[in-house]
This record gives C-alpha cells, sequence and structure tokens, in this order.
C-alpha cells in the first residue's frame, strides 16, 4: 500500500504504513492514530510559529 493523502478544508489526512512515516511522525510530534498496521498523519493547514 502506497501512502494516500486525502485535502481537507482543514488540512490533509495522510494513510501511511510505518515504513512510510517520516522521523517526526514516527516520535509523534505529530497527530498520528494507529488502527492495526496502518497509520493515520494529520498535517494541518495553519503555519508554526
Amino acid at each position: 500500500m502506497l501512502p494516500l493523502r486525502i485535502r481537507l478544508p482543514g488540512g490533509t489526512l495522510k494513510v501511511k504504513r510505518y515504513w512510510h512515516l517520516r522521523s517526526d511522525e514516527r516520535a509523534r510530534l505529530v497527530p498520528v492514530w494507529k488502527c492495526g498496521s496502518t497509520y493515520f498523519v494529520w498535517q494541518s493547514r495553519r503555519k508554526k510559529h
């Protein structure tokens, strides 16, 4: 399964497997939800200060 990006009004929902996660996603520095062997990562459109 390749990573999937779903664009939503407030940001992007990414659907990935563990080996596709970036280091900040693995460290849970961004919102990550695990369901079985699939990870859902939320990337907000808000700029970080």
